[in-house]
């Protein structure tokens, strides 16, 4: 069975804010062991060149797994020792809404125009897999149609949309919704919001960080129970200091925020499992329902 891990942005130390492709393939190795099989590495939104400098580190990667050769019976149970493969780059940003900017740097936010999303993307079109938006800021509706065109998957993320807005931005394109629940307007009894609209909508995915620090064991459950179980993609979203001395679990800031996920995926679906969650729901959640949304676009 493919593990595939559409959010990280790092492990044992390694990171994607790097212009390393060795640090790259470090992380990519490092996942492997830990029984993925493929990766999408998630890029922290930044200055635009520095996301460019960050993505063409992952395009160097990409390119020299590619000249290895990765016979996909590599991939055994007890860990992929050649290293995931690297599937491509998930730009979490940089248009997002900074009232809902989590962990991420705020200040480093643009507005999705032609101009930013040419500058952030040229030569890198091959390489980008899946961009977040926020959908209700300006100019997001058109930049969603751009790059649903240009063949990326668009999901919603870091928003404070309204349910109308969050089905505005699927109408437009997008196709999931980054880390459901968290960085995002929750549900009101008045105002669903954009979680409510990935739960209730049986066509669009949702990412969900499944590792009981970022949602409780009972608001999992909630998820499964009522969210189809075909657009359910359970990701990582691990960090450098994942699989470190330095934070082994719920990784945060000095003020308690959390800054990313602490558990691969093969752990993750183990737990998920032990808390009585439908076996077969969970591996279709690591497995084929992400590799049906990365052709998505």
């Amino acid at each position: 069975m493919k593990v595939l891990d559409l959010h990280t942005h790092g492990i044992g130390g390694f990171d994607t804010q790097t212009a390393s492709e060795k640090d790259i393939l470090r992380i990519a190795e490092l996942h492997g062991n830990y029984r993925s099989s493929e990766i999408v590495l998630t890029v922290y939104p930044s200055a635009i060149e520095t996301m460019r400098e960050n993505m063409f580190a992952i395009k160097k990667a990409m390119e020299i797994q590619a000249a290895a050769g990765r016979p996909e019976s590599a991939v055994a149970q007890q860990g992929n020792k050649s290293g995931a493969k690297i599937a491509g780059v998930h730009l979490e940003g940089p248009f997002l809404n900074p009232s809902k900017c989590g962990a991420l740097d705020a200040y480093s936010f643009l507005t999705p125009d032609e101009y930013h999303l040419k500058k952030l993307t040229e030569g890198f079109e091959e390489v980008i897999k899946i961009i977040t938006i926020a959908p209700e800021i300006s100019g997001a509706i058109n930049a969603i149609k751009i790059m649903s065109d240009m063949g990326i998957v668009v999901s919603m993320g870091h928003s404070d949309a309204t349910y109308s807005e969050a089905e505005s931005g699927f109408h437009a394109g997008a196709r999931g919704i980054t880390h459901i629940f968290n960085a995002m307007r929750g549900i009101h009894h008045r105002e669903p919001g954009i979680a409510g609209f990935g739960l209730m909508s049986k066509d669009i995915y949702i990412e969900v960080i499944a590792d009981t620090f970022h949602l409780s064991p009972d608001m999992l459950k909630f998820i499964f129970s009522v969210k189809n179980p075909e657009r359910i993609i359970v990701v990582s979203d691990t960090v450098k200091n994942a699989k470190t001395e330095t934070h082994p679990v719920g990784i945060k800031n000095r003020e308690g925020r959390l800054l990313g996920g602490c558990k691969t995926l093969a752990e993750i679906s183990e737990n998920l499992i032990q808390m009585g969650l439908n076996r077969k729901v969970v591996l279709q959640a690591i497995s084929e329902n992400p590799a049906r949304y990365l052709q998505a676009g």
